[in-house]
């Protein structure tokens, strides 16, 4: 199996999330042509059209992009419901695509919901993982584990006590299950804000491996008062201009307080429109252009630069293909391929 590499000076790697809802039926039977809401905003089509992403033909081609525009490795959303992965249609084009070599792939459990609500559904999915995933060649490992991204720690904390347990003991049992089946163990990365609860108790309380994140959508002050922090949440972003301005904060706190690694979490924006809208209407403003978009990895790379031990000069960006929610830098009509190059021209790397 391959493992990412120590990082030296100037070496880094950049990994995006990727959607897998753009094939037909993947929303059911009520939806059965995904892109239909994304329709009314024409600037969004993606420069391959309105693809089919369970295609290989699909997944070949990003990869070839991701693969020439320095991207090292993708995370698929991943979904398990019922007993089974909810959908796998895209992560299984990437499994048959040639170029499949050239990019690592990793899952993000997008575990919002009510699952597992029993040990045995955390049992069973670990399984699942093990016999499917983590144990393929080109599942990205970091310290020669395979990596697992965690999107909910609220969820997964709720879940595991409703059981009787606690987020510790379902880790332990993964890690367990992991080394029966001859890893050294699961790289588990969990998703959080800049808050001391969750960096500097439930994280390390937990057993993870690293923090980063799927995304932000406000910054957080903090005021350091009688021996602790008082936390202040600031409204939603009403522009990118705030967006950064809060990712920045989040990653500077984290960086400055946690005990654990942490991946530097990036965003091309925010625009949820195609999904109905935010609550607070104004925060699908926080769109960038593709300067601002630069002057954001910069800032990420300076954070890299600055932190090398704590962050490995490893990053991921939200997302390659999130047009509901407006996070995306693959190619599209209305900029191209102007993303992918300040990303190449920001951290080097691809051919």
């Amino acid at each position: 199996m391959c493992t990412i590499p120590i990082v030296y000076a100037n070496e880094y790697s950049i990994g995006v999330y990727y959607y897998p809802g753009w094939s037909p039926g993947i929303k059911g039977p009520s939806l059965p042509d995904p892109w239909k809401p994304i329709y009314a905003y024409p600037e969004k089509k993606p420069y391959l059209g309105w693809y089919d992403d369970s295609r290989v033909k699909t997944l070949e081609q990003q990869l070839k992009w991701m693969h020439q525009y320095g991207i090292d490795f993708v995370a698929f959303d991943w979904y398990w419901e019922n007993g089974r992965p909810a959908t796998e249609s895209s992560v299984g084009a990437y499994l048959k695509a040639p170029s499949k070599s050239k990019v690592k792939y990793a899952l993000l459990w997008a575990n919002h919901g009510k699952i597992p609500n029993a040990r045995k559904q955390w049992e069973d999915m670990i399984d699942y993982w093990l016999v499917q995933h983590l144990k393929n060649p080109e599942y990205l490992q970091i310290e020669g584990q395979p990596v697992v991204f965690i999107f909910s720690g609220d969820d997964l904390r709720d879940n595991a006590r409703n059981d009787g347990t606690n987020t510790q003991t379902l880790l332990s049992i993964a890690q367990d299950k992991a080394r029966a089946k001859g890893l050294k163990g699961i790289y588990f990365v969990f998703s959080t804000p800049a808050t001391e609860y969750w960096v500097k108790a439930f994280a390390i309380e937990s057993n993870f491996s690293a923090l980063s994140a799927y995304n932000y959508h406000f910054g957080i002050t903090h005021t350091y008062v009688g021996g602790k922090y008082k936390e202040t949440i600031l409204p939603a972003s009403h522009s990118y201009k705030e967006l950064d301005e809060g990712y920045r904060m989040q990653w500077q706190w984290i960086l400055e307080n946690s005990k654990l690694p942490y991946f530097i979490p990036m965003t091309s924006g925010w625009d949820r429109r195609p999904w109905g809208g935010s609550k607070d209407p104004l925060h699908d403003n926080s769109m960038s252009t593709p300067d601002e978009f630069e002057a954001h990895l910069k800032s990420a790379k300076s954070m890299m630069d600055s932190y090398p031990n704590k962050t490995k000069r490893i990053g991921l960006i939200c997302c390659w293909n999130e047009y509901g929610e407006g996070s995306y830098i693959e190619p599209t009509k209305e900029h191209g391929f102007s993303y992918l190059e300040r990303l190449k021209a920001v951290f080097g790397g691809g051919n």
